[in-house]
């Protein structure tokens, strides 16, 4: 399988965008843009902090080893459209994902970027990614997730929101860019890895040049 081609962003929009606000999981703000700056970035939108879809694809990001990362000088770094507030929490609850994770709730920074919203599920012609193999068990895992973390339900984000998969940086530089059709709908974690160069797990070897800069 192969990661889908590559969608538009320009660098005035890429612009735009780095000046926006994002929140650690501290309460600490920084701009969007200073996360990819100075190094190549994998930054991953998930949805909501409760969509059960997403947990599983951050915990299969949670995989990846850090030398496989510091070998391609990469990073990565998921932002949710929730508050800050949510974030230890759902660190602790998917599986010791040990990268960064940030909030941005006021969905500002997803309009820009082309993000939309929808609760459809994908078409005929819209695959089924190996992350979510079975949509039922992982809709019944997040609905005890969120039963679970009830407190959370209004600080999750809009749970209609769609997210995508950005290979970013340094600086205003895009080798990739992918925004979900669907509620299901992020690059295979794979097919990610090898758009930003980083050896994943079972790889024999990882073609760095494998994609070039959007524009």
């Amino acid at each position: 399988m192969s990661a889908p081609p590559s969608v538009t962003l320009d660098h005035d929009t890429l612009q735009k965008a780095a000046e926006i606000q994002v929140w650690s999981e501290d309460g600490q703000s920084v701009t969007f843009g200073s996360l990819f700056e100075k190094q190549k970035t994998i930054v991953v939108f998930i949805r909501h902090f409760l969509c059960g879809l997403c947990k599983a694809y951050v915990e299969e990001l949670g995989k990846i080893p850090k030398d496989s990362l510091d070998a391609a000088g990469t990073r990565i770094v998921v932002v949710g459209c929730g508050d800050w507030s949510v974030i230890k929490s759902y660190k602790e609850s998917s599986n010791a994902y040990p990268y960064e994770v940030y909030a941005e709730p006021t969905r500002d920074l997803h309009r820009i970027l082309g993000l939309g919203s929808s609760m459809k599920g994908p078409t005929g012609d819209e695959p089924r990614r190996s992350y979510a193999p079975s949509v039922v068990t992982t809709v019944i895992a997040s609905i005890r997730y969120g039963l679970s973390h009830i407190t959370n339900v209004t600080k999750a984000g809009n749970f209609s929101q769609l997210g995508g998969d950005f290979v970013l940086g340094p600086g205003l530089n895009v080798t990739y860019a992918w925004r979900m059709r669907n509620p299901q709908d992020h690059v295979e974690v794979a097919d990610l890895m090898h758009q930003a160069g980083v050896a994943y797990p079972g790889d024999a070897e990882v073609n760095v040049d494998a994609a070039k800069p959007a524009n």
